[in-house]
């Protein structure tokens, strides 16, 4: 059995995660989290919460999952969030073509970045086929697929809405409010942790492509002229890199440097998106990512999305594949800009002087009894396009007309009739709109990469042993309370154990079910980090076993002393500490 294969059978068997709606024959690209995989990925995102929230001093909100039409107009995903389609005319199946052509071509791994001309040339080129029946695909076009799901708001369809592909959206909509929060000054960061949804073409490899999936995003806003990042807070942390020349060379690999050797030699552009390149490593290394099987992936010019200035990719290997599992992105200001212009809102933030200054500004004064006679209905918006020109190019003003655009159409005016002119003005202050820097991670992704990565196999007392080597903190269970057998009292208080362990705030599992062997190795395998047997050989005995999962060592605890001594093994001491 593979690798994933392997856990895709373990998750269904213990309780991690499995297909949903099993009952109905299923829905594809849906996925339950059982007990166990509920559990991991709590832990997982309380960890981030640490990490990204309580140690960086930043907000976090929940935001509705629902959003109306215009947010995803301004946004550009109605526009622009699509992936690339081709539909057998055979079977009818329908497939995501670019994911097609790198399965099948050796030597394309992005095909994302292809224009789907492109795509469908390279299907008709080397002979793609149907997965589904196996008919030709030369002669199916490629098409644009858009993922958003849509509704209606109330009844009627008069307010179109979407279920939100990004948590970042009920971010940026919420800033002239959440900058009041921050009392006006930046630089400042707002998290969420919510679901997202897509409408996936082709679902596939469990967890990595779904409809509905869990983000844990920050938007970090920053002013770009005065924020710099606490660099030197990660300097010295070492991050592998794959970068864009990299790729681009025959020979390019994964390298490793410091945060700061990597901003000096101009491999990260951005030192904010350097910084939590850098902060990231330690939240990685929490959970249990094996760092072997990590790199971070900047993404090539054609593949950047419309906002991104820079981004980068932090990848797992999974399968023999690698996956991405956060986006590192420079997002600059274009998400506050539009929604802005969209909503007629004040996305901008004021920021003081340390002292008043005297500028140049560009004024006019338009005289609305020639422009309204003149353009009628579009006077105000070639009044307000006069302004909006001043304020960018004066020189456009030296001649004795000047002309500007509406709704695609040039309007040329009278020099004399715009009141145009330059004075000095005293200036406090001046509005800006925040630029931002985005993390932003897929909670699945990273409980699956989790899981693949901590999965492995040993032979203990000759018999085979599978088990998950789990962090202790991300464990779904501290530890599990066994009776060494169901007799003697044995049971009740190894029942009163668990309890007082429960009551102490450990994740505690109760199991008398079969023997002490079977036991064991049914927590190994969801990755209990430590067992405890009530083994009393007398009433006076006030001493338990305490068994250690990855080593298998067992010590002697007195009972008095068990919190305790379960909250020093989390913490990393070993059993032999005790």
């Amino acid at each position: 059995m593979t690798e994933l294969a392997d856990l895709a059978e373990l998750a269904k068997r213990r309780g991690f995660f499995f297909a949903s709606n099993e009952a109905y024959g299923g829905t594809a690209g849906f996925y339950t989290y059982g007990p166990e995989g509920a559990a991991l990925k709590r832990n997982l995102e309380d960890t981030w919460r640490d990490i990204f929230v309580r140690e960086e001093g930043h907000m976090e909100l929940e935001a509705p999952t629902v959003m109306p039409e215009a947010v995803f107009e301004a946004s550009g995903h109605l526009d622009g969030f699509d992936d690339m389609i081709i539909e057998c005319a055979e079977c009818g199946a329908t497939h995501r073509a670019d994911h097609l052509v790198e399965d099948e071509i050796e030597d394309v791994e992005d095909a994302e970045a292809y224009e789907p001309q492109e795509v469908g040339q390279l299907i008709a080129d080397h002979g793609i086929e149907c997965p589904s029946c196996g008919a030709a695909l030369a002669d199916e076009p490629v098409e644009e697929f858009n993922l958003m799901f849509g509704t209606n708001i109330g009844p009627g369809s008069s307010s179109p809405g979407y279920l939100r592909p990004e948590t970042a959206q009920g971010i940026f909509v919420e800033f002239p409010r959440l900058k009041e929060y921050a009392r006006n000054q930046l630089p400042f960061g707002v998290a969420q942790i919510g679901r997202a949804y897509r409408n996936e073409i082709s679902p596939r490899r469990a967890l990595v492509r779904v409809r509905e999936f869990t983000q844990a995003e920050l938007e970090h806003f920053i002013d770009p002229e005065h924020d710099e990042p606490p660099i030197e807070r990660v300097a010295d942390v070492e991050v592998p890199l794959y970068s864009a020349a990299a790729q681009q060379a025959d020979d390019g690999e994964t390298e490793t440097y410091t945060v700061r050797e990597a901003v000096d030699e101009g491999v990260i552009e951005s030192e904010w998106v350097a910084y939590y390149l850098g902060r990231s490593i330690e939240f990685y290394e929490r959970i249990g990512i094996d760092m072997a099987r990590f790199r971070y992936r900047q993404h090539l010019p054609g593949e950047l999305a419309h906002y991104a200035a820079d981004c980068w990719d932090a990848e797992t290997e999974l399968g023999g594949n690698w996956i991405e599992v956060t986006g590192f992105a420079y997002r600059s200001d274009y998400d506050l800009k539009k929604h802005g212009e969209y909503s007629e809102e004040d996305f901008t933030l004021f920021r003081q002087y340390d002292e008043k200054q005297t500028v140049e500004r560009a004024t006019v004064d338009p005289d609305m009894s020639y422009l309204g006679p003149e353009f009628g209905g579009k006077a105000g918006d070639i009044a307000d396009a006069l302004d909006a020109l001043a304020g960018r190019d004066r020189s456009a003003f030296e001649g004795e007309e000047v002309t500007v655009k509406v709704d695609g159409e040039e309007h040329t005016v009278p020099v004399e009739k715009t009141g145009f002119a330059v004075e000095e003005q005293t200036e406090s202050g001046e509005h800006i709109t925040p630029h931002v820097v985005e993390p932003s991670f897929g909670v699945g992704r990273l409980v699956y990469s989790v899981l693949i990565h901590s999965h492995g196999s040993d032979v203990v007392n000759d018999e085979e042993r599978s088990f998950l080597e789990l962090p202790a903190d991300m464990a779904p269970t501290t530890v599990a309370v066994f009776p060494l057998m169901t007799k003697d009292g044995l049971d009740d208080r190894a029942q009163e154990v668990a309890r007082e362990l429960r009551a102490a705030g450990f994740e505690v599992s109760y199991d008398d079910t079969g023997n002490i062997g079977r036991r064991y190795r049914r927590q190994d395998e969801v990755g209990t980090p430590y067992c405890v047997t009530v083994d009393y050989e007398t009433q006076e005995d006030d001493t338990v076993t305490v068994r250690e999962r990855d080593s298998t060592d067992q010590e002697r605890v007195a009972l008095d002393e068990l919190p305790s001594a379960l909250r020093r093994l989390v913490a990393g001491e070993s059993l032999s500490d005790l």
